[in-house]
């Protein structure tokens, strides 16, 4: 339990905490607090869910901690605060820090367990969540508990990253964290099936200019 008492100037203040469930955010992104629901929406577009837990991370990762599951590479950064780990966790060393995942390649969903503890891991309750995406696409909410549940279905371009922070006026300190990374990812065709694709591509092609 390392994380580092900090006071900070920087507390997110005067937000609406407000959660959205299936709501479009953006023209190409649609946000959910229901994990049954995001994962039917996943398995639905045709893509499978991947899931990071963070059981065999321990202690002080400095800042910044690598991953990978289903064939996506994860990044985890927070370059003012430090990444920690601990009771199958993932947070950072200092309080009111962000902490940014950055995927390779882009997932089409991403989303996680996602809410504030205190320096000993304790879920604080009624902790506004902000998330933003690597189109820009923003959500801010309210947390109370380790099941609260954030995620995200993009229809447009993939996913390339997800900053979360945490915060509570007059708490003292909030770390974020975060528990079960959940990524969705997009079927790759066979190398026989993009050949086929091709082809007949270039016979729709042919057909057109005949």
């Amino acid at each position: 339990m390392q994380h580092t008492t900090f006071v900070s100037t920087t507390i997110l203040s005067g937000l609406c905490a407000t959660a959205f469930i299936a709501a479009p955010v953006s023209a190409a992104i649609t946000t959910f607090t229901d994990l049954s629901a995001w994962t039917a929406g996943v398995v639905g577009s045709g893509s499978t869910v991947a899931t990071q837990t963070f059981n065999s991370y321990s202690g002080d990762y400095g800042l910044s901690l690598s991953g990978s599951t289903g064939g996506i590479t994860w990044t985890a950064s927070s370059p003012d605060g430090g990444i920690y780990c601990d009771f199958g966790l993932l947070s950072t060393s200092e309080a009111y820090y962000s902490v940014k995942f950055d995927f390779a390649p882009g997932v089409k969903a991403v989303g996680g367990n996602i809410f504030g503890t205190d320096i000993d891991y304790n879920a604080i309750a009624n902790v506004v969540i902000g998330v933003t995406l690597s189109n820009g696409t923003a959500y801010v909410g309210t947390s109370s508990s380790a099941a609260d549940f954030v995620g995200f279905i993009s229809n447009g371009a993939a996913i390339s990253s997800m900053t979360i922070s945490a915060s509570k006026e007059g708490a003292g300190q909030v770390y974020v964290t975060i528990d079960n990374l959940y990524l969705g990812i997009a079927p790759v065709p066979a190398p026989g099936a993009a050949a086929l694709i091709g082809l007949a591509g270039l016979v729709a092609g042919r057909r057109r200019r005949n």
